[in-house]
């Protein structure tokens, strides 16, 4: 298994950098709001408990942001939630013409003068598309960190990312000292250091005071102001992973094996709510790939590393714009490009810890292909130990029974047959093949789930298609209702589930067992 010194700190920054990708910030934007914002509650005199509170909830600030992802790409970004969620971190709703101006220059940029042109009028009439995004960030960001099991307060910070102090935020339009100590700190950190990156330090301060009291809690603002190069020295572009990995207040938390699979869960929900296609897919890949392994007599610990391997092995994929994983047609040579980047980044996010390697090592092999013809090393069979082979395998498997935008599922059958077609041609090993089709075949069948808080059975088969993207107009059309009957079964599924968006939604059903498999309805 991973280095038993591994600790949560270090598993969480590393983790970090692959939300860092997926906003397209640069490398450690999550590792320098995590100092400044220690700096920053230790300047207020938080006690340990509330430093380690804002420790993590700074590495897990963008825990969240791609719950508004598919919603993003589909209609405000052009395709590109990643360049949209980029441009909109400076913007600040408290100032409508500061936000007008960051609208107009940023989204939609690389998209063609049309296509910006679209998106940018888009963003400008709707201006409801921000509260809809405070909603979505903050309850995944809030169930993923309660499923990482994080303390209390962290959550409730995660829940809190776009609230704000004059109450003008989201998604419960909390004021004052009801967002908790811990968002408070985080906004400010966060908000400085974006600006402190982007512009240098004289427009973090600028940003920062022009905020206080509106956006930002203003006793926290003074904090910062108070000595700002102090609580800025050292976040200048050059590596901060050492100092923010050193810097986890008190003794380390170590992680152990149970705690590691949780983490990675929780990130694999993560990479899976970015499109309506992949959710479930990782932890339906893990479940394929750590049973496969267990039947090829890997042993128990083996296994283990396997099954988390496979539940960290998509990443990267939050590097790529919801545009090329959710297109229908064939992709062109630079979607192609960014689709094979993927595997690269998410091997490069868990390299970059030590205790992580081994994992970085199976995860970042699963599009290689023992006669060189995958990516992104192209490797050689020679190359490719037994897990990454086996990791390959199931999550081609897995894959092929999964609907995507350019094609339907392929039943057991076919897809057997593909593996073993790929066995023959040389692309795939055959010990892994017969390890992963065992396995699928000993899988026993998914004991049916009592219906969540309280759902009916029609409740359910809204949740499963809104929780896939679907508006209210194609959900009626798939059931052959009314929309405004649809419209009530929704209002009655957020209700018991206690969510209000989408991502919220579709996290509960993943929860509940009751997501199944299914295309999305559009």
């Amino acid at each position: 298994m991973t280095d038993p010194d591994l600790s949560l700190a270090e598993l969480l920054a590393a983790l970090s950098l692959a939300t860092d990708a997926a906003n397209g910030f640069p490398q450690e934007k999550a590792l320098r709001t995590c100092l400044l914002a220690v700096r920053v509650a230790g300047a207020m005199g938080a006690d340990h408990p509330t430093l380690r509170q804002v420790y993590y909830a700074a590495l897990l600030r963008y825990l969240g942001c791609v719950g508004f992802a598919h919603e993003e790409a589909a209609h405000y970004g052009g395709g590109d939630d990643i360049a949209l969620r980029h441009a909109m971190a400076e913007a600040d709703p408290g100032r409508p013409a500061h936000t007008a101006r960051v609208i107009m220059a940023g989204v939609g940029r690389g998209t063609g003068p049309r296509r910006r042109a679209l998106a940018v009028a888009t963003m400008l009439a709707n201006p409801d598309a921000a509260a809809r995004h405070a909603r979505a960030q903050g309850e995944a960001g809030a169930r993923l960190a309660e499923l990482l099991a994080m303390p209390a307060g962290v959550v409730a910070a995660m829940g809190q990312v776009c609230e704000r102090w004059d109450g003008r935020g989201g998604p419960g339009g909390l004021d004052g000292e009801a967002v908790g100590p811990v968002a408070r700190v985080v906004h400010v950190a966060d908000v400085a250091e974006t600006a402190n990156h982007r512009h240098g330090a004289a427009a973090a301060v600028a940003e920062v005071r022009a905020r206080r009291g509106r956006h930002l809690a203003p006793a926290v603002a003074d904090a910062f102001l108070a000595d700002p190069a102090g609580h800025l020295a050292g976040l200048d572009g050059r590596s901060v992973w050492d100092e923010a990995v050193d810097a986890e207040p008190g003794p380390p938390e170590r992680v152990s094996p149970a705690r590691l699979d949780r983490v990675a869960l929780g990130f694999a929900r993560c990479v899976d709510l970015k499109s309506v296609w992949t959710l479930g897919h990782s932890e339906g890949v893990a479940g394929l790939a750590g049973a496969a392994a267990a039947q090829a007599g890997l042993g128990r610990d083996r296994a283990a590393e396997v099954r988390v391997a496979a539940l960290l092995h998509d990443l990267g994929r939050l590097s790529v714009p919801n545009a090329v994983w959710d297109k229908p047609g064939p992709l062109n040579r630079a979607e192609r490009g960014r689709v094979e980047s993927h595997s690269y980044v998410g091997e490069r996010v868990l390299a970059q810890s030590p205790a992580l390697r081994p994992l970085a090592a199976v995860a970042g092999a699963h599009h290689e292909r023992l006669d060189g013809g995958g990516y992104h090393r192209g490797a050689l069979a020679a190359s490719l130990g037994f897990p990454q082979r086996l990791l390959a395998v199931a999550d081609r498997f897995h894959a092929m029974a999964e609907p995507r935008a350019h094609r339907p599922a392929l039943a057991t059958g076919p897809a057997v047959a593909a593996l073993h077609a790929a066995v023959r041609s040389g692309e795939l090993d055959g010990a892994a093949v017969d390890a992963v089709v065992a396995a699928a075949g000993a899988a026993a069948p998914a004991a049916p789930h009592a219906n969540p808080a309280g759902l009916t059975d029609r409740e359910v088969e809204v949740l499963r298609l809104v929780a896939r993207g679907g508006s209210n107009k194609d959900v009626a059309r798939r059931l052959g209702i009314s929309a405004r009957t649809v419209q009530h079964h929704v209002a009655h599924v957020y209700g018991k589930l206690g969510c209000s968006s989408r991502a919220g939604a579709a996290l509960a059903a993943l929860e509940a067992g009751v997501l199944g498999p299914g295309a999305p309805c559009q």
